[in-house]
């Protein structure tokens, strides 16, 4: 288990392997509870608040419940989400590549057309679970802005290590995050080390 601080709330996150030479901290927002979500929405509303956000947008499926917290304690009521599994309402989506470090394959970011009209010429602001490559987020601004929308802040629950920062360029500026988790190497004794750049 790993020990850390997210906003005000401390959490246990268990560590798992995603092979001999990486494993991560997991956390899993649809584990963590209706008070935890709405406490660390609340926070990261605090926030992202001075940015003037017209809407919120993340991507499916962990950033959900963030993203519902953060656009109620922001006192908005729409919110728009990037899928990653086909539907049937998306058979015509505005479509972006993604490669997540959490899953071994290519997928693609979905944006329903008929959303657009929410997006284009407004300010948004993007909120995940975990930002930590980069790959999602990174896909997600180029989505969005292709579309025409104006990204004015990343929020995230936990930055994980630092290639993010590379992968996001000028936009790592935006991130803002309630809190920060390495990921962890083998210490060739058994256990794990801290990596804090990935």
């Amino acid at each position: 288990m790993y020990s850390v601080e997210i906003g005000t709330q401390h959490v246990e996150l268990p560590v798992v392997s995603l092979g001999e030479q990486l494993a991560l901290a997991l956390l899993i927002t649809v584990d963590m509870g209706v008070k935890f979500m709405s406490r660390a929405g609340e926070e990261l509303a605090d926030v992202l608040g001075p940015y003037d956000v017209d809407i919120v947008a993340t991507v499916a499926t962990m950033g959900i419940p963030l993203c519902v917290e953060v656009t109620r304690h922001l006192g908005l009521d729409q919110y728009v989400i990037l899928h990653k599994t086909p539907k049937i309402h998306l058979a015509d989506a505005v479509s972006e590549p993604v490669r997540s470090i959490t899953t071994d394959a290519d997928q693609r970011l979905l944006f329903d057309r008929a959303r657009i009209k929410d997006v284009a010429g407004k300010r948004v602001a993007i909120v995940d679970d975990v930002i930590s490559t980069g790959a999602s987020t990174g896909a997600a601004l180029r989505l969005l802005r292709s579309i025409g929308a104006e990204i004015v802040a990343i929020g995230t629950l936990v930055t994980e290590a630092s290639l993010w920062r590379s992968a996001l360029g000028d936009d790592a500026q935006m991130v803002r995050s309630l809190g920060s988790i390495p990921v962890f190497r083998p210490d060739g004794a058994g256990g794990l080390v801290e990596d804090w750049v990935g």
